[in-house]
């Protein structure tokens, strides 16, 4: 797994990529909070030049939290951080949040995502066709260095059955969500159930913006990020 670190500001923010995306995906949002904070972005098994792995087993949210504990302990040094996730990243994020079994973060931020993966409409097919779906989701989104075919297939497959919902009102974080009004691979009511179910949660919703938040609504996105990162260096229970 390789990892890059865009560092300039005080704050650390560990972010972790979609189904298809790769680290690069977040690098729009690192430029522009490049003043307010160091990002951490690790490729996850299958993305980038990160290892692949033989079959669905390699892809499940266990496995993709045990390459965010990896990246955290490599890569943060014990400091305090920042847990992010876009789209499937928000699993990814709930996931490690659930397990515990790594560096654990004072606050998160939840862009395009779901506490249940598998009722998303990101993919509808199987074999063939769903590699051709996912070509066509790649090219739609407009993703850079996007991952590999066959490893977002596993992935989706292995992510059906997922649903953190019960386990959002554990959740003691300082919690940013972001989403997009018309998000058609994550609709609103994602959003809603876990800013509904995370107790210290608060919602912004980008009115127009679609799934594509990194790379279309940018400068929105980063004012809501540093705003958070604010609050958060200014909050007495920072550890």
């Amino acid at each position: 797994m390789t990892c890059t670190s865009m560092e300039t500001g005080q704050t650390s923010i560990l972010a972790v990529h979609g189904i298809q995306g790769t680290s690069a995906a977040w690098a729009p949002i690192a430029q522009a909070c490049g003043a307010q904070a160091r990002f951490v972005c690790p490729n996850l098994r299958g993305r980038g030049d990160a290892a692949r792995g033989q079959g669905l087993q390699d892809y499940t949210l266990g496995a993709f939290s045990q390459d965010l504990s990896k990246a955290a302990r490599e890569h943060l040094d014990s400091t305090p951080f920042i847990l992010a996730g876009w789209s499937m990243g928000v699993s990814v994020a709930l996931e490690y949040i659930r397990r515990a079994d790594g560096p654990q973060p004072h606050g998160l931020i939840l862009l395009s995502g779901s506490p249940r993966p598998g009722l998303t409409p990101w993919f509808s097919q199987q074999g063939d066709r769903l590699l051709e779906e996912i070509a066509a989701r790649e090219k739609r989104l407009n993703l850079a260095m996007a991952a590999d075919h066959q490893a977002v297939a596993w992935t989706w497959e292995a992510i059906q059955e997922v649903d953190h919902s019960a386990g959002l009102r554990d959740i003691s974080l300082p919690t940013l969500i972001i989403h997009g009004s018309a998000d058609q691979d994550s609709p609103i009511a994602h959003a809603l159930w876990l800013s509904e179910g995370i107790p210290k949660a608060e919602l912004h919703i980008i009115e127009n913006a679609g799934h594509s938040l990194l790379t279309e609504n940018t400068a929105v996105v980063a004012k809501h990020i540093q705003t958070f990162i604010a609050k958060l260096e200014a909050s007495p229970e920072r550890t």
